[in-house]
């Protein structure tokens, strides 16, 4: 038995996990891997995740957290700059839904909805018939993340919560979105309307780390990054703006997330 078996599916497990949960022990755990005493966790963790070092910089490393946040080289995620392709913020695994009903996310007996997301019921009520995109990151993806598209840029709104895995297993008994943290803002895009870009964190992040205030979103930047764990970035596009790719629409509706790379183009505007 694995230890998110343990917490998930055990009386003794579930007993640990609220305070194991708490932004408290996050943030301790966050302190530890900020110092170089968590080193010697770095080489395990390459080897059991098959993380491929040529592909990012590590001159200077001497903590777990500025490994997990390493920069990739130059040339290694080219951002597809054509101002109709909608292109991905991050490497993750996509999946897409359509937003009917306010429902979003349908997974086991949970529903996560715009509205529980966002705290906000208007600006939820603007994506009624649209698109809402998931992808999420597993440990071994690149934690850094850019903008998915330029334009007006409003001011960074934090919600605070439990933070709880994204893992799948998780996903069977708690409502993920409810209880995670997050962060988003909105973004004028003068192809696809009035998106919402938001991170969501995981058990034992201690930080989302968006490295801009409200202002101007430049297509491909760098808009901030995740430390330990796995996380997840949503998008909300409003009704008739973007045609996803088939391929992607066909994999969601089979219930299968498809892997994609930051950068590279998932639709294109209608």
């Amino acid at each position: 038995m694995d230890s998110l078996t343990f917490l998930y599916k055990t009386k003794p497990g579930r007993f640990f996990l609220k305070p194991l949960a708490s932004r408290a022990v996050s943030k301790l755990c966050g302190a530890f891997l900020d110092s170089r005493c968590s080193a010697f966790l770095i080489k395990p963790f390459v080897r059991s995740n098959n993380i491929q070092l040529d592909d990012y910089e590590t001159d200077g490393i001497k903590t777990f957290n500025q490994f997990f946040r390493r920069k990739i080289k130059v040339g290694r995620r080219p951002f597809d700059m054509e101002s109709t392709h909608l292109c991905t913020p991050c490497d993750g695994l996509l999946s897409v839904w359509n937003i009917e009903n306010e429902t979003v996310i349908p997974v086991k007996q949970s529903q996560y909805t715009v509205s529980s997301l966002l705290k906000d019921n208007q600006l939820a009520s603007e994506y009624n018939g649209g698109l809402c995109l998931v992808f999420r990151l597993c440990v071994d993806n690149y934690h850094r993340y850019s903008y998915a598209d330029s334009g007006k840029k409003g001011p960074n709104i934090f919600i605070p919560g439990i933070l709880h895995t994204v893992r799948p297993i998780a996903l069977e008994t708690d409502p993920v979105f409810v209880e995670n943290c997050r962060e988003y803002t909105t973004i004028e895009s003068p192809e696809f309307g009035k998106l919402v870009q938001m991170e969501v964190g995981a058990m034992l992040v201690g930080r989302i780390v968006n490295l801009e205030g409200e202002g101007i979103a430049e297509r491909g930047k760098e808009k901030g990054y995740f430390e330990y764990g796995g996380s997840t970035i949503i998008l909300l596009i409003k009704k008739d703006m973007v045609k996803i790719k088939d391929e992607i629409i066909q994999n969601s509706k089979a219930g299968i997330e498809t892997p994609v790379k930051m950068g590279e183009m998932i639709g294109s505007k209608k």
